[in-house]
């Protein structure tokens, strides 16, 4: 029940299909929010020990669409975006790239998230 509760709390969006990834990156596109995405897998720890941090991150930053992503679950975005290691954070302004990082490094990624909605405002 709590972790029920949790996710209905949650203000990262679990993205399940090339439909909901082009609309959800059209919606935030259409608003003027930066998109922050993170590219998991569920058989990566790494990744899953950043899931806890993404959500405080997420709900740090109120004008922001945040995305969660699993690379086996949704391939074909994953491969158009040269995914190739997890976890990956990509930061998008308006549907392009502005930056991507490689690797669990919560105070790199903190950061570079942070300069890049300060920068976009």
């Amino acid at each position: 029940m709590e972790d029920q509760e949790q996710l209905k709390k949650s203000k990262v969006v679990k993205i399940d299909s090339k439909e909901s990834w082009l609309h959800n990156i059209s919606l935030a596109s259409k608003q003027g929010y930066p998109v922050v995405v993170h590219f998991s897998a569920f058989w990566c720890v790494p990744s899953i020990v950043m899931n806890p941090f993404f959500e405080e991150l997420a709900s740090t930053y109120q004008n922001v669409k945040f995305l969660t992503l699993d690379v086996d679950e949704v391939k074909e975005i994953a491969s158009r975006l040269e995914i190739k290691a997890m976890p990956t954070f990509l930061l998008l302004s308006e549907g392009d790239q502005v930056d991507k990082i490689v690797g669990a490094n919560p105070n790199e990624v903190k950061k570079r998230v942070h300069h890049f909605i300060h920068s976009t405002k």
